[in-house]
């Protein structure tokens, strides 16, 4: 299967509402920062709005994805953009509201989209051959990489160069773009039985392991762009190479994700790829740490990249061997609130351990964090993995003795 192939009118058509759905939501922590930074105190200020919008994506993702209709999703997922452009649109309409209000607004951009990253995933392997589903998941990783390089220097230039309103404003048309393109693609995806209640949470807590290292991979990510800026000023290096540098990781992983997708499979099982490629980046980020030089780093960034994107697409396809199709959407969602909790708390232990030491050795703490949780993740999908393997057993000697052979 090749790249060529999946230029179909329904992958074309679901790339577009990705992009105007996806774009808002790369461009809001720094969009949230710019709106109020001429206020008293508007970095702080800027700083909590860009957690309330962060935290009603981590809480509203796994809840919002479990009550997914997989068949009639398009309802579900058409309120919850429209949801999102409202409180996009009231942020850049009302910029000098009192912090609650703003917050609120926030809060509501955040929750209201949460869960339609996992249903535009698995909407999209239902457009496409089970053999094309790497490369499928490969394209959207590639894509999603190119808006996130893209939003900060729209961002910044729209805020900038015209109003620090207008991001706001374009975020919430882009959503509402988004809308209106959902009709240009099926109304759901078959899920064969559909999971509910009880069987859905045992289903998705059962995946634990993968979502453990979600966030474990997302920690380094964290590290890289939080800590960045700081860590060059130790270096001594211009602090305006922060920008092109993680502009570089970026690029790095959507080469990464490009080339992943270009064969169906890699050797070794799913679980053994994850952590070898976890692994790779937590080496590439600590090298980032400790070597001296721009073009060092520059380097070490790039590979980190390279490798960023497909242990990304391992874990995601990792939740397709292990989870029922039923509750894919809900397991997509509960990984993308894992790996923004996994941004969350790194992004905090980073702000507590600069207050105490280097960037330098606060980066290479947290590749130690990184370390234990992809331990923790790793035995436990090793578990996971021998569990399904004596279920499938069990279930042919039952199917056997069943039909008297």
């Amino acid at each position: 299967m090749s790249y060529r192939e999946l230029a179909t009118r329904p992958v074309l058509a679901w790339s577009a509402v990705m992009v105007t759905g996806r774009l808002p939501v790369a461009m809001a922590p720094l969009a949230l920062v710019f709106l109020v930074r001429e206020r008293p105190g508007g970095y702080t200020l800027g700083a909590v709005l860009a957690a309330a919008y962060v935290l009603g994506e981590i809480l509203a993702a796994p809840v919002l994805g479990m009550r997914l209709n997989a068949e009639r999703a398009r309802p579900q997922l058409v309120a919850g953009l429209a949801v999102g452009a409202v409180g996009f649109t009231g942020l850049g309409l009302a910029p000098g509201a009192h912090p609650v209000v703003l917050a609120a607004l926030a809060l509501l951009a955040g929750t209201g989209p949460a869960a339609v990253p996992g249903a535009l995933r698995a909407l999209l392997t239902s457009l496409v051959p089970e053999r094309a589903v790497t490369q499928a998941m490969s394209t959207e990783s590639m894509l999603t990489f190119a808006l996130w390089a893209a939003a900060p220097a729209l961002t910044t230039g729209l805020a900038l160069g015209v109003d620090p309103a207008v991001p706001l404003l374009l975020q919430g048309v882009l959503m509402a773009v988004s809308v209106a393109g959902l009709w240009l693609l099926p109304a759901g995806w078959s899920a064969g039985a559909q999971e509910k209640g009880a069987s859905m949470r045992r289903a998705l807590l059962r995946a634990w392991p993968v979502y453990v290292l979600g966030a474990a991979g997302l920690t380094l990510l964290a590290l890289a762009e939080l800590i960045l800026p700081a860590l060059l000023e130790q270096r001594g290096i211009g602090i305006g190479w922060a920008g092109p540098l993680l502009a570089g990781f970026s690029i790095g992983s959507a080469v990464g994700a490009f080339v992943y997708g270009l064969r169906g499979s890699w050797p070794g099982p799913l679980a053994v790829q994850s952590l070898v490629l976890v692994l790779a980046v937590a080496a590439g980020v600590a090298l980032v740490a400790v070597l001296p030089w721009t073009a060092a780093i520059a380097v070490a960034l790039v590979a980190a990249g390279l490798l960023q994107a497909p242990a990304s697409l391992t874990r995601n396809l990792a939740l397709r061997q292990v989870l029922p199709p039923g509750a894919l959407a809900a397991g997509y969602s509960v990984m993308y609130a894992a790996v923004g909790a996994g941004y969350a708390v790194s992004g905090t232990l980073a702000g507590g351990l600069l207050k105490v030491v280097s960037p330098s050795t606060a980066i290479l703490w947290g590749v130690v964090l990184t370390v234990l949780l992809t331990a923790v993740g790793g035995a436990g999908e090793r578990r996971l993995t021998r569990g399904a393997g004596l279920q499938e057993v069990q279930a042919e000697v039952a199917a056997a003795v069943g039909s008297g052979g």
